[in-house]
């Protein structure tokens, strides 16, 4: 104790190292939000403010009209994307569940060709099946509705959903559907009393990237629908004039088609981290 006394009280010191790596994580994030301050002080600006001269300048008053116009522009096209987000993630988590749920546990033959030919989906590029796609939505009656976009988007979001369900139960014990076989329960009631009461952060991490990937594609967007039915990232890009390109607005319908993946990054980022890490590891 009159040694601890005698030396004074202790000091922290500063790695250099950790200083470094602080240093350039700044940075990185700097560099990162530079096209999100472009596009504020854009939006904020009137039209007879934006210039290349002033472009970094921050607005000398700022002018919500721009949002007004791109929202009133907009706004059809929001509903749309949003009949078109809810039910395409929502139909590809439950789907890609129920094929996690028989991947992992249920041991037939031929799984482990099943498995990888769902994961082959993931790399096929979407510009490669766009002819047999029309073709084939039109033959079903779909073809420029939003229902036909939704189909798309659940069948190609299958393969990334039942690769995340399928690694997060395969640290569920086994013993818990064995238990749950010899209570009685069969396929679907071990699937909703046992496996889908634990499955939340799988659920999240799923969602938040369905709902993510959906709403910001514009290809099928642009291919599928017709214009009564385009989802948001096609509206935006038609905000584009012929002859006169009103960048205020186009900056603040940017900000506006952004804002709802925004949030939910926002509000459940520290959740996403979670799903992703839970049953990496056993114990």
């Amino acid at each position: 104790m009159n040694a601890a006394l005698k030396n004074g009280p202790q000091t922290t010191r500063v790695k250099p190292v950790r200083v470094v790596i602080y240093l350039i994580l700044i940075t990185m994030a700097v560099i990162f939000l530079i096209p999100v301050y472009m596009v504020l002080v854009t939006s904020f600006k009137s039209l007879g403010n934006v210039s290349l001269a002033t472009m970094w300048q921050l607005p000398s008053e700022l002018n919500f009209e721009s949002f007004g116009r791109a929202l009133e522009r907009l706004a059809p096209n929001f509903m749309n994307s949003i009949f078109l987000v809810v039910p395409a993630t929502v139909i590809s988590a439950v789907l890609g569940s129920m094929n996690g749920y028989v991947l992992s546990k249920w041991k037939f033959r031929g799984a482990n060709v099943v498995f990888p030919l769902m994961l082959f989906g993931m790399f096929i590029p979407y510009q490669s099946i766009l002819i047999p796609l029309v073709q084939f939505l039109q033959s079903l009656g779909l073809y420029g509705s939003i229902w036909g976009l939704i189909t798309v988007h659940v069948i190609y979001g299958l393969p990334i959903t039942t690769l995340i369900f399928r690694n997060y139960y395969a640290e569920v014990p086994t013993e818990m559907l064995e238990a749950g076989s010899i209570d009685g329960a069969g396929f679907f009631g071990l699937y909703r009393y046992i496996v889908l009461p634990i499955s939340l952060p799988g659920f999240v991490v799923v969602i938040i990237w369905q709902f993510t990937q959906i709403w910001n594609e514009f290809l099928f967007g642009v291919t599928i629908t017709s214009s009564g039915s385009q989802p948001i990232t096609v509206a935006l890009q038609n905000l584009a004039g012929s002859q006169i390109v009103e960048w205020n607005v186009q900056m603040a319908g940017a900000f506006l088609t952004a804002l709802p993946t925004l949030l939910v990054y926002i509000l459940l980022g520290r959740y996403f981290i979670r799903g992703l890490l839970a049953g990496s590891i056993k114990g």
